[in-house]
């Protein structure tokens, strides 16, 4: 694609969001970012981008596309937080299906020709036995949240097969780099770094002996401009495999919460001991992702997790506020 575009990213004031739309004006799109600012920050945004304030549930957002007819909608607003899903499954609900269908509504009405949709390669496999894992290994989510992105893979499925959108939805790993907000419930790496700054114990839940794949945020937007220029099968080639258009953005790698945190202290130059707590309902033991799709389409991890640690914890040094 490339001719100029006109984009519209859901949740593009937030972490990951702001990067992508980063990516886009870099390519000479047009983007209009959808953001209720619950946790996106304006200063995120690059001044190109023109922000509408809204929940992606709303009719502002419809009002929106039929405004602006977008090329594509790539749609990162979301309830992430697992341990939000399990104590409030219907808020989850209502942001992460509701606000997903209003947009797909909004999409097919103005002819809308691809929807990348960010699904999470960390919860809708559960706690598979293959690690790395393929995109073909069973759905087991283990959580709400889980359960609502993996629902959002079959109503987008739905959409291609019966009114042929063109979609491709990207099964993150656990994402991580500058803007993540050091602050919040979601993101270890941000809150150690927050920590260690502060010379404060890093909390870790359970024995640290649980493996996640830590992927930077840069190498992320590059996925998804991949996922937006890349050709895809028709719904009829397709035959409705959920796994056709489905993406794992990951590094294959396994890195343990103790080894992050020793990772961290050593670019910190400080080690303010470990403060060991129970375990935490609806978490997984164990997640890494096998990205070979996105790798034989032409995408690789461009930041060694060193190289991303050290570029995430000098950015926070720098904006602590």
């Amino acid at each position: 694609m490339s001719e100029s575009l006109r984009v519209v990213v859901t949740g593009g004031a937030g972490f990951i969001g702001s990067h992508v739309v980063d990516a886009y004006l870099s390519r000479g799109h047009e983007v209009w970012v959808v953001d209720n600012l619950s946790s996106g920050r304006r200063e995120n945004l690059a001044p190109e981008a023109r922000l509408l304030v809204a929940d992606v549930a709303s009719e502002e957002v419809r009002d929106l596309f039929r405004e602006v007819r977008p090329d594509i909608v790539n749609h990162h607003a979301a309830q992430i937080d697992v341990r939000v899903s399990v104590e409030d499954p219907a808020r989850d609900a209502r942001t992460n299906v509701l606000g997903l269908l209003n947009l797909t509504e909004a999409a097919r009405e103005v002819g809308t020709r691809r929807f990348v949709y960010v699904s999470s390669g960390g919860v809708v496999y559960g706690e598979p036995e293959v690690r790395p894992t393929p995109e073909g290994t069973p759905k087991l989510p283990l959580s709400p949240y889980g359960v609502t992105k993996l629902s959002g893979e079959y109503y987008l499925n739905y959409y291609r097969r019966v009114h042929g959108m063109e979609y491709v939805a990207l099964r993150y790993s656990n994402v991580f780099g500058p803007r993540q907000d050091p602050h919040g419930e979601a993101g270890v790496v941000a809150i150690f770094c927050n920590r260690l700054l502060a010379g404060e114990a890093l909390t870790i839940f359970g024995d640290g002996e649980q493996t996640r794949d830590y992927v930077f945020v840069r190498d992320v937007a590059a996925a998804n401009m991949l996922a937006s220029e890349m050709a895809l099968p028709t719904s009829e080639e397709g035959a409705g495999d959920l796994d056709e258009v489905a993406f794992n953005v990951g590094t294959g790698l396994a890195t343990s919460v103790n080894r992050l945190a020793d990772a961290l202290e050593e670019i910190a130059g400080i080690h303010p001991g470990r403060d060991y707590r129970a375990g935490r309902p609806g978490e997984l033991r164990h997640s890494t992702l096998e990205a070979a799709k996105m790798r034989e389409r032409g995408w690789s991890p461009q930041f060694t997790i060193m190289q991303a640690l050290q570029e995430t914890y000098q950015y926070i040094e720098q904006n602590r506020t």
